[in-house]
């Protein structure tokens, strides 16, 4: 087999009309000499990662195409109706090292420099070129500009994938086309560039480069027929780098302690508005709409309507039962049962009280007697209590809750109203299960009963429900505007809040509520230049922590509300819904660039940084089209932006010089041919209509045609 392939070898030099072109490849050391062998011989492609590895001088040997088949078949290739013998020649790129052995014979010198390297192009004149003339002085040269890809590349990137002592590649010394063609051109040689990384030119340098060859080859064998019609080296049409992909938008994950704020309003009963009473001396602050959304019973007792006096004195008379033993709890709590609900089976549905009742507020200290509601709750009125927060006077909703809850495990259960989640370690389970029984929470019993039975992974099932139902129920008292505390008025109109909501999922709110500011104690809070619906969207996401769209939402609005509230997470979903609705109109066919350049100035304005570096990208890569639509506020726009603009727009500038620079060279290259085809064509009629010479006629003087 190895025979077998020594005589495939040596039959290219033996076969007919078979041209074996040695081709020598020098340049600098790491310019790409190697990998640009590999890519015609071999195949072989790479990424640019690989590429940027730590550099080993190589050289590719010669006598691959001895041992490898494939090799020796992808040398052979037909260029101008010619079938070709490639023969690659690697070199080293130090100059110190003797190639004359390499240059023997060679029948066309490949020159490579790197477009990232200036210093490899000042070699080109300097060094190269001389001793390629020294040796060869025959042979025809092709200078190549190597790492193409490296002129569109993110250079910090490329950067930072490098081995770290390597000298980083700065973007002011990456070379134009246009210098790689004036050092060609003083040199008198074509001038191509290539990339491995984008597989481009590397066919292109080396057809041309056998085209050279058999041109030169052709002045010393005229005799070749066919060689007649090998064309010189063709002009390369340049390179359009690949457009740039559009930013991703990511949405970072909502603060991680966003659950804990709840239950922090249990220890910092900031805004409190409710009171509750344990066995006539423990009073424990809460928040009416945490409650109301939380426990079906407390939401029908902050509905209670006003009764008479009269009916609240019949109330007060009416004997409780005796308060139950431990025993008795302990017998209840093993009895749970989930159906057993005395009002209806839905849970998940709000509803109000049909009691008819009186509130007595202030001329009552008592209030009203609650025994028909639920046997959790004794009493309820409004008093006017000092905060306990901000040591204001105002008033309060206070509930006298049944006097067999005791304050430990009644907080337990409110941790549960705030968090929906119940502590493992909790020691009076039998209590929390005897006051979720008496609340109705049958939520709390199941959670008790799944710890008692050593079930407590199912807990966290109950805790998604939980906050599936709340949420819903959030929403409805946002929609109703029930147990609002405050009122936004908007450019538009007003929209009712809940305070304690608010300050557990904003920091700005929290603040503005807590501190030492005006909106703290008064009922109304102005918010300038926004409307209901941008309100509502925020509302909507502070209390639910999910973000809704809406037919009149205004995207724009929305961020700046948001960045002002200090809300990243929810400027990144404003982000995210603005691109999508963007990308969909310009898929339908809209025009977007108008849009696009007013988002641009209020993105980068409001810190929507995401939406900013989109908007660029649109703009970059339809520059043309929206300086042609829109100069006046192409010019306007501020100079770090027109900088980004020139830097990153695609087409770039340089692929558009290039462009135009070939379609003048390949009119002028049409025009040559077309003149020298008259010429050729003006030769061939003036030969056939010579005057024939009296002896021409004669039959014995066959071959005097061939005399001219």
């Amino acid at each position: 087999l190895v025979g077998h392939h020594f005589m495939d070898s040596d039959m290219d030099y033996e076969r007919p009309n078979v041209e074996t072109i040695k081709c020598v490849v020098v340049g600098d050391n790491a310019v790409g000499k190697t990998r640009l062998i590999c890519a015609r011989a071999c195949n072989a492609t790479l990424t640019q990662y690989q590429l940027l590895a730590t550099h080993v001088p190589t050289v590719w040997a010669i006598d691959q195409y001895r041992v490898c088949q494939e090799v020796l078949e992808r040398s052979r290739d037909v260029v101008d109706d010619v079938s070709v013998s490639l023969r690659l020649w690697d070199t080293f790129g130090d100059h110190h090292k003797d190639r004359r052995f390499a240059y023997g014979r060679s029948d066309v010198v490949v020159l490579c420099f790197s477009i990232a390297n200036p210093n490899s192009l000042h070699h080109v004149r300097t060094m190269w070129y001389p001793e390629i003339k020294h040796f060869c002085p025959r042979a025809p040269v092709i200078l190549v500009g190597c790492q193409l890809d490296l002129r569109y590349a993110d250079l910090e990137a490329v950067n930072r994938a490098r081995r770290p002592l390597a000298r980083p590649i700065k973007s002011n010394e990456i070379l134009a086309p246009e210098k790689g063609r004036e050092v060609a051109k003083d040199l008198g040689i074509p001038y191509y560039e290539t990339s491995i990384v984008a597989q481009f030119g590397v066919k292109d340098v080396f057809d041309n480069a056998i085209r050279a060859a058999l041109i030169s080859r052709r002045h010393l064998q005229f005799w070749k027929s066919h060689l007649r019609n090998v064309q010189r080296p063709l002009l390369q049409a340049p390179f359009l780098p690949p457009k740039p992909p559009p930013p991703i938008i990511t949405v970072p994950a909502p603060p991680s302690n966003i659950e804990e704020h709840p239950s922090r309003l249990l220890e910092d009963p900031l805004c409190a508005d409710v009171i509750l009473v344990l066995q006539e001396c423990q009073r424990i602050f809460a928040h009416r709409i945490y409650l109301a959304t939380s426990s079906s019973k407390f939401y029908d007792l902050f509905l209670t309507e006003p009764r008479g006096p009269e009916e609240t004195e019949r109330e007060r008379e009416r004997p409780r039962g005796p308060p139950l033993s431990g025993r008795d709890l302990l017998m209840r709590a093993a009895s749970f049962d989930v159906c057993e609900s005395s009002d209806d089976g839905d849970r998940a549905n709000l509803r109000a009280c049909t009691s008819d009742g009186t509130l007595k507020s202030e001329g009552d200290r008592r209030g009203r007697l609650l025994p028909a509601l639920s046997r959790a709750f004794i009493s309820i009125q409004e008093e006017m209590v000092d905060d306990p927060v901000t040591i204001n006077l105002r008033k309060m909703t206070v509930v006298h809750m049944d006097p067999s809850m005791q304050p430990g495990p009644f907080r337990s259960v409110l941790r549960y109203l705030y968090t929906g989640k119940l502590d493992e370690r909790e020691k009076e389970l039998m209590q929390v299960a005897h006051i979720a029984e008496l609340l109705e929470v049958f939520d709390l019993r199941m959670m008790v009963a799944n710890i008692l039975n050593d079930e407590a992974f199912m807990n966290q099932e109950i805790t998604k429900a939980f906050y599936v139902r709340r949420t819903n129920r959030v929403k409805e008292c946002l929609t109703k505007g029930t147990f609002s505390d405050v009122v936004f008025r908007l450019d538009d109109g007003t929209i009712m809040a809940h305070k304690p909501l608010l300050i557990s999922s904003c920091d700005w709110m929290a603040a503005m509520f807590g501190g030492p500011f005006v909106e703290s104690c008064t009922k109304e809070v102005l918010f300038p230049n926004t409307t209901r619906s941008c309100m509502r969207a925020v509302l909507e996401y502070l209390y639910t922590g999910c973000f809704c769209s809406r037919p009149d939402l205004d995207a724009m609005e929305l961020i700046v509300l948001a960045n002002r509230l200090c809300l990243p997470h929810l400027v990144a979903l404003t982000e995210l819904y603005t691109v999508k609705v963007l990308t969909e109109a310009a898929m339908m066919g809209a025009d977007i660039d108008g849009d696009v350049l007013l988002y641009l100035d209020m993105a980068q304005f409001h810190c929507a940084h995401q939406l900013t570096d989109w908007c660029l990208h649109h703009i970059c890569t339809n520059y043309n089209r929206v300086c042609r639509k829109f100069p006046r506020d192409m010019k306007a726009k501020s100079t770090g932006n027109l900088e980004h603009f020139e830097k990153h727009r695609w087409p770039p500038v340089w692929y558009l010089k290039e462009e135009d620079h070939y379609q003048r060279a390949r009119k002028e290259r049409e025009k040559e041919d077309y003149l020298y085809q008259k010429r050729q064509c003006k030769r061939k009629w003036l030969f056939w209509n010579l005057p024939s010479s009296p002896s021409s006629n004669s039959p014995s003087s066959p071959g005097s045609s061939a005399v001219i």
